[in-house]
């Protein structure tokens, strides 16, 4: 059954394995510094004392809020700072409306960026009082700010757009209590059976050809919980702001509230507080109204003038504190959902205010400034790096910054396209146009100025984006010091890449040619250089495997680089050296040059067609860093295997004393040093995987060595020779650029066009393009196949296309070869979840290309006519759907025709270029330009035949389309198949969001640590493993706050070590948040946030909560069908644990019918011979047994039996188990068979119920062991319990005076079964 495994981590796959394959001088990119983090975990004594106070320690503090008589008490680290205490005031409901106070401890006002380790006298359970200080306009502006959000009652809406980073999670919704809260009160015991009505499954669970899968249960029936109106109005004044005589007075700003009890009052926000002052149907009076109503808060203004605020208020403060506090925070980057309801919208001035407001940045930070954007970053990395504590604050920096910048870089690009922003070149044409925003500058991925002529034109200049993004996010790994790269965004949105980059200071009051001095600006013509450059891109070229080489440029000089000749070097005005255009950092891909080769003229035309290379788009294809990695590490063992056997050869040839074989030896040595790879791969395949030969050879090696050494001098100055040649062969066999050790660096330029090469270079080109040719073929012959050959074992079953396309670019293979890989994987049958998957990915991604051109010939006003109809023409059968255009432009054209109007298509579309598109010319373009880029032929002409074909579910391909153009549609049901009415229509597109690619600041001590312990998990050290997995959980904390896919991976890890050491209560608390967090960051359709909810049902079951467990299964089902469909191999997974909670419950229908289509997916996927096959057989023979069905029972308690006993024999428990209940079956057969004799011969009526039919005293199932059964199916246990069966059917208790022998099983397994059965028919 295929495992859904826990054990994840942000390092590269096989990453591990290159760590014990290379030395320190080809080690990865910080691996030195995670190694050196390792052993400081290992230890577990790493302090770091500041004054003599232990900055790890914690702290309990009380607090003491004006107007409450209980003190808060709250525990904290000493590594949290005073903000942090700021925000406990901040959270508790009687205290939550107050924003405008200061904490002191003993009458000692607190510094709010302060760390408890540094307040002096701070100790244990110290007062801290809460301190109520005067308004200022900013304060007052921020204080109406809190209490409208806390008012709000628009919080799914917020989250529907985003709006303040918010997302949704309905992980309460579904389970319909508080998990957490509920495991505490049950603490383990079962809650008793759960009602039929309960355990029945809901319609959306299930999806079949006749009935489609629903979209509408995606939100849960009671996601948005109703809460209480407060006010009817409440929002700023138009008699702001106050005049002058009253600002003297303290008036800050003036609030208008209408009160449920429709009252109209004008308040007043003045430095002291808010008083409701006397202006009154529009005449103004600032004066104090005559009775007094005064207060610091404005809540406790309005509590004391309308009861009913104050009743509702209370109210909605008991519905606000049961979200999660992850639900509500704001997350690192906007997550937007692709479906959302419709939505009210509601009046809101504040609101309207923000719009209407011309807002740069984080303004209420930071009132009238701009963020020097560049600064703040360049600022960041300088920070010292020695100690652990000074590289968190240092991460943490980076990644606070990046946040920002990707925010406000989306906000603009956003504005760019829209029009709003204005162009620093206005005059040029729109594609050439530069802008700059909030600091920051931005520039459309068009091939302008004609640099990617050669290269592929806009295509090429839209692939450069993103590989300069690789690059950036290269060398930002690479850290190293004094050279500095920009802050990177690519925006893609309503058709348009929109690149943003933070300034280098100093580039704009000079040409960019002038500030240019290392690289070429005009594609390699004028080429410069510059040593300190040179120093630092060497010292970078090192771990990034870039070559030195010599470039002539256009005066005929040879020009030293250590990079693409585009890459650009730039010092600033601060001094600093930055560089750019990084496209080109990482080798070409030989297999897509963008040029035909000819083939021989004995080859097959056929076999050509499918032969590397094949023309390209574009000629930017480079081979991805993972893939570098890999290759790099294959070659490497190649190069001590080549070691190996030289030294080896020259022992013999010495031992042998001049023996006659000799030159025959020598012949061969010369022969395989001067090999090329190829051959040498050739010789080597057979043993390329076994270890112990290399680890044999190595060692022969080493003791040859040795025995040279003891022997004499002069024969150990004979064996060092020896090493050296060995060395030296083997280094150019492999392509080293070094003779004395193995070193291999690619130049990136070797296959640039209009790049001349020095003629000192010309011996190394050669090797540069072998080696090139060398790693594409590499990627193709090993990679790929690889990666097949764990979706064959189902150690990877990826659910949608973004998890192929994590799988694939974790391999270093780039998403051009899904068509390689869909040819692949059409062989084979068991393998059609991943070809429709790969299928399904070169759809929408030749889909979102065609969509982009699309875009770009709509107008604002015409946006959501032209996404339906686009959407009409790629899914929907509709036949000849015709876009509807604004009335006001069909009634415009009209008007100003004098003549006979010009036919249209119906409403005066014909002209406009999106609104000619057709089904059939679209899916005519769909097929080339798969054919073209991915050289995959769909072989279909409509989106009928491409659906019935790879059997793709249209409401998949829906989700996937939106999901990666940004679309959001309207949460609805979908006629696809409709023939009279198109399926989209201009209402159901909600909105249009921009698609951001960024760089990824990691915590790279917090990842270590995490690494550390799960390698002491596979050692089985469970304790060691829980505290470096919860350091490496509060690490996380630190740098990324509560909300990172690191974060949700540590909830994962550290709720399954809960789950082993059977602390229910830790997790499902743990397993909770990880649910929370991964629907917060990914998405609620996510397949992370699918696992996740699995565990936590496992979790829920193995504390006793069964019915939460059902509900929470149910939504994963669900989740997972609108994900890919049917038939997917985890899905085997889902209808086991399905049918064992079932099972537990005693309803033994449903049971069987999750556990046969679990059967019918294992037989599909896993064979008829596989234990995981036996093990479904298994639980399907108990539950056949349940439901008095005995024939299908033994029969399929037969195959288990037969699978067990050939896989491992007849000792084996699970044999031994599968023959006991064989036994146990046949003999509940007789029992049952007698009983319907009593009954037939009394004439006794045999209508009973399904559980109580057989007349045979019944026990409950086991839940333990159904719980254990269920981890180990899910793969979070690793043995399965071996005892007794994990789940009973209703004739277990059946005694017997003696256990069966396996020979009498294999009599009944043979014989009486059979017997029985024609007796009970």
């Amino acid at each position: 059954m295929p495992a859904v495994t826990l054990d994840e981590s942000n390092v590269t796959e096989g990453s591990g394995k290159l760590r014990e394959k290379s030395d320190d001088d080809n080690s990865q990119i910080e691996e030195k510094k995670e190694k050196e983090i390792k052993e400081q975990a290992t230890q577990l004594n790493e302090t770091e004392t500041q004054d003599d106070i232990d900055p790890t320690g914690t702290v309990n503090l009380q607090f003491l809020v004006p107007g409450t008589s209980e003190p808060i008490s709250a525990m904290f680290s000493l590594r949290d700072n005073v903000q942090d205490l700021r925000q406990v005031v901040l959270d508790r409901p009687e205290s939550c409306h107050k924003t405008c106070f200061s904490l002191q401890i003993d009458g000692v006002r607190l510094d709010d960026f302060a760390e408890l380790h540094m307040i002096e006298g701070l100790k244990d359970g110290a007062v801290v009082k809460v301190v109520e200080e005067p308004y200022s306009v900013r304060e007052a502006r921020i204080h109406l700010r809190r209490i409208k959000d806390l008012l709000s009652t628009n919080f799914h809406i917020n989250a529907y757009s985003a709006v303040d980073h918010l997302s949704l999670s309905f992980l309460s919704a579904v389970a319909g209590i508080d998990v957490e809260e509920e495991v505490a009160r049950v603490k383990g015991q079962n809650v008793g059976t759960v009602s039929t009505e309960e355990c029945l499954p809901p319609a959306q669970v299930f999806a079949t050809d006749e009935i489609p899968t629903l979209l509408e249960p995606l939100f849960p029936a009671n996601a948005e919980p109703k809460v209480p109106q407060c006010v009817k109005e409440l929002s700023p004044s138009a008699w702001n702001p106050p005049p002058g005589g009253r600002r003297l007075a303290g008036d800050l700003l003036y609030i208008d509230v209408v009160t449920l009890e429709d009252v109209h009052v004008n308040v007043t926000s003045s430095t002291s507080g808010f008083f409701i002052n006397k202006t009154h149907d529009g005449i103004f009076n600032p004066q104090p109204h005559s009775e007094p109503c005064r207060s610091h808060s404005l809540v406790g203004l309005l509590n004391q003038l309308s009861p009913m605020f104050r009743k509702n208020f209370t109210q909605l403060q008991k519905t606000s504190l049961k979200r999660h506090p992850l639900e509500v925070i704001p997350t690192p980057y906007q997550v937007f959902p692709w479906a959302v309801p419709q939505a009210e919208h509601t009046i809101d001035t504040l609101r309207a205010e923000d719009a209407a407001a011309i807002r740069i940045g984080y303004e209420e930070h930071m009132p009238g400034q701009l963020r020097d954007w560049n600064e703040e970053l360049q600022s960041a990395r300088e920070l010292p790096k020695d100690t652990m504590q000074q590289r968190l604050l240092r991460d943490r920096a980076i990644f606070k910054i990046t946040s920002d910048f990707v925010a406000a870089a989306t906000r603009g690009a956003v504005a760019v396209v829209d029009g709003n922003v204005m162009a620093i070149n206005p005059g040029e044409d729109e594609k050439k146009r530069m802008f700059i925003w909030n600091n920051i500058f931005f520039s459309f991925a068009f091939d302008s100025r004609d640099h990617f002529q050669e290269l592929g034109g806009d295509e090429a200049a839209y692939a450069a984006a993103g590989g300069d993004l690789k690059g950036v996010m290269a060398y930002n790994r690479l850290d190293t010091q004094s050279l500095y790269t920009l802050s990177t965004v690519i925006v893609d949105y309503r058709g348009y890449r929109v690149i943003a980059q933070s300034i280098i200071p100093g580039i704009l009051q000079r040409e960019q040619e002038q500030s240019v001095v290392y690289g070429s600006v005009d594609s390699g013509k004028s080429i410069s250089s510059h040593d300190k450059f040179l120093e630092l891109l060497s010292k970078a070229g090192k771990s990034i495997r870039i070559r030195p080489h010599k470039v002539i440029n256009s005066s005929d000089e040879e020009v030293d680089l250590c990079s693409s000749v585009e890459c650009k070097g730039i010092i600033g005005a601060d001094g600093r050296h930055y560089i750019l255009d990084l496209f080109r950092t990482f080798p070409p891909d030989a297999n897509f040059l963008g040029e035909n080769k000819q083939a021989s003229d004995n080859v097959d035309d056929k076999e050509t067609k499918s032969m590397f290379p094949r023309p390209y788009k574009h000629k930017l294809c480079c081979l991805r860093p993972e893939m570098i990695e890999g290759f790099i590490a294959f070659r490497y063992v190649l190069f001590l295997k080549l070691v190996a056997m030289h030294v080896s050869a020259a022992k013999q040839r010495e031992m042998q004393n001049k023996n006659e074989e000799k030159p025959v030896d020598e012949a061969n040595g010369e022969q395989q040093s001067e090999c090329p790879y190829k051959n040498r791969l050739n010789s080597s395949d057979k043993d390329s995987n076994e270890n112990t030969k290399l680890e044999e050879a190595v060692k022969e090696a080493e003791e040859s060595q040795d025995n040279h050494t003891e022997s004499s001098a002069a024969n150990a100055t004979d064996s060092s020779d020896i090493s050296a040649d060995a060395i030296k062969s083997a280094a150019k066999a492999v392509g080293s650029i070094n003779d004395a050790e193995f070193d291999i660096r690619f130049n990136p330029d070797i296959y640039a066009p209009g790049i001349k090469h020095a003629s000192s270079e010309e011996g190394a080109l050669s090797c540069d393009k072998l080696l090139v040719q060398d790693a594409s073929d590499f990627l193709v012959e090993t990679v790929i196949i690889k990666m097949v050959e764990d979706f064959i074992s189902l150690s990877q079953t990826p659910l949608d296309g973004s998890q192929l396309t994590d799988i694939m670019h974790n391999r270093g293979i780039n998403m051009r070869y899904l068509g390689k890989v869909a040819s692949i994987l059409s062989l084979r049958a068991d393998l059609e979840h991943v070809h429709k998957i790969a299928v399904m990915e070169m759809i929408i991604r030749t889909v979102k290309q065609l969509f982009k051109v699309h875009m770009q010939s709509a107008t604002l006003r015409t946006l959501s006519v032209a996404i339906s109809h686009f959407l009409n023409c790629f899914l929907s059968l509709y036949p000849s759907p015709l876009p509807h255009l604004p009335a006001e432009e069909v009634i415009y054209k009209k008007k100003k025709s004098k003549r006979k109007p010009v036919k249209t298509q119906g409403n005066g579309a014909s002209t406009v270029a999106w609104a000619t598109l057709t089904p059939e010319d679209l899916w005519k373009l769909i097929e080339e330009e798969t054919k073209k880029n991915f050289g995959f032929e769909l072989a279909c002409k409509n989106s009928d035949g491409a659906f019935l074909k790879y059997r793709i579910h249209r409401i998949s391909l829906l989700r996937s389309f939106c999901l990666r153009t940004g679309v959001q549609v309207l949460l609805r049901e979908y006629d696809f198949e409709s023939r009279k009415y198109p399926t989209f229509t201009e209402d159901d597109i909600m909105n249009l969001f921009p698609v951001v690619k960024h760089t990824n600041p990691k915590a790279y001590d917090a990842s270590a640590i995490f690494e550390a312990a799960q390698g002491r998990l596979q050692g089985g050290l469970i304790g060691e493993a829980h505290e470096l997995m919860v350091e490496a959980l509060n690490l996380f904390h630190q740098v990324y706050g509560p909300l990172h896919a690191d974060i949700a991976t540590c909830y994962r890890a550290v709720a399954r070590l809960h789950y082993l050491a059977e602390d229910a209560i830790q997790a499902v608390s743990y397993q909770k948040k990880a649910v929370i967090v991964c629907e917060r960051i990914f998405g609620v359709d996510h397949p992370d946030t699918i696992i996740a909810y699995v565990h936590l049902a496992l979790y829920c079951h193995n504390a006793g909560m069964a019915s939460v467990a059902l509900k929470l299964m149910y939504r994963a089902r669900y989740l997972a069908v609108l994900v890919y469909g049917e038939g997917h191999p985890d899905m085997a997974t889902f209808d086991s644990n399905i049918g064992l909670i079932l099972h537990g419950q005693r309803e033994f229908k449903i049971s069987e019918k999750f556990l046969e289509k679990a059967l019918d997916v294992q037989l599909k996927y896993h064979g008829p011979e596989s234990v995981h096959t036996a093990m479904s057989f298994h639980l399907v023979a108990r539950a056949k047994a349940c439901v008095n069905d005995y024939r299908a029972a033994l029969n399929a308690e037969k195959t288990a039996f037969s699978i067990y006993s050939s896989k491992f024999g007849e000792a084996d428990s699970r044999t031994k188990e599968s023959s006991e209940y064989l036994k146990h079956c046949t003999q509940q057969a007789v029992l049952i068979q007698k009983k319907l004799n009593e009954i037939a011969g009394k004439g006794i009526s045999k209508d009973a119920d399904n559980k109580k039919t057989s007349g045979v005293a019944t026990v409950r199932p086991d839940e333990e062991n159904i719980s254990q059964l269920m981890g180990y199916i899910s793969g979070l246990q690793g043995v399965l319990p071996s005892s007794t069966s994990p789940v009973k059917d209703t004739s277990i208790n059946v005694k017997t005076s003696s256990k069966p022998t396996n020979e009498e099983a294999q009599v009944l397994h043979h014989g009486k079964q059979d017997e029985i059965l024609d007796e009970m028919d």
